[in-house]
């Protein structure tokens, strides 16, 4: 596949899984079918697609249970957060839309009770997103965060019917960037954790050489790592590179 069609695909698949969002994360064989035509991909492509759908929680044909996708953990936060909100009231269409109205008009009172509606939503969607690396709680709390700043925001809408749409994008939106980040949070401590373990490695085996401890100056000259790639490995580590002798001026010599 080109370069070219590899984009066209990937965006393809995308555009499916957020028309799967909008209809309660579900699509029919036929809407991926069509949405995939122009690409003209062999049945078994198709069957590649229709199986990384379900893997990311799409479902074919009718909606998957999201439930079966949580851990025993989760799904024990899950009930205790629910019985938590169970009590809050649950408003009528015509009073959500009469509280987006004042809402949008500023009035705090209905902002509240607008986020008070859409807390059983933040739920659904962090439900989507669990899986990937977080807590669900996390996420959670994330959409909650999201949801409480969107409210405040929806006097710029020109229209109430707007706003379930806002907020849902808003919420979606930062549980996207809250896993993102902690998959760059991760990506970072790999290398870091890379890092340390490569130079422990290396003192190891001049410390098993030398029969003794060894200075960042001595593994340095040994082992071809610079001195301050040292250093680092050795504060990243908390100074705990049992084969490496540090002296007290080592960190200053190199600043």
């Amino acid at each position: 596949m080109s370069q070219s069609r590899e984009i066209l695909f990937a965006r393809t698949l995308e555009a499916v899984r957020a028309k799967a969002r909008e209809q309660g994360n579900c699509v029919s064989e036929e809407q991926v079918r069509e949405a995939f035509a122009e690409q003209q991909l062999g049945e078994e492509q198709m069957q590649m697609v229709f199986d990384y759908l379900v893997k990311h929680k799409v479902g074919i044909g009718q909606p998957v249970d999201l439930d079966e996708y949580l851990t025993d953990e989760e799904r024990s936060y899950l009930q205790d957060y629910m019985n938590e909100i169970s009590a809050l009231p649950v408003y009528s269409p015509g009073e959500i839309q009469a509280f987006t109205l004042s809402a949008m008009a500023g009035e705090e009172e209905a902002q509240q009770k607008l986020i008070q509606n859409y807390l059983r939503d933040v739920i659904d969607i962090a439900k989507l997103y669990a899986g990937q690396g977080v807590f669900l709680e996390d996420l959670i709390g994330e959409g909650n965060l999201a949801l409480a700043t969107g409210v405040s925001m929806l006097g710029s809408l020109e229209k109430p019917s707007e706003a379930p749409g806002m907020l849902v994008r808003l919420m979606m939106n930062a549980m996207e960037d809250y896993i993102q980040e902690n998959a760059a949070n991760e990506k970072t401590d790999r290398k870091i954790a890379d890092k340390v373990n490569l130079v422990a490695d290396k003192a190891g085996e001049l410390a098993e050489e030398l029969h003794r401890k060894v200075t960042p100056e001595e593994l340095a000259r040994e082992s071809g790592l610079s001195l301050k790639v040292i250093l680092d490995a050795c504060r990243m580590s908390g100074y705990k590179i049992e084969d490496i002798q540090l002296r007290v001026c080592d960190e200053s010599d190199n600043l």
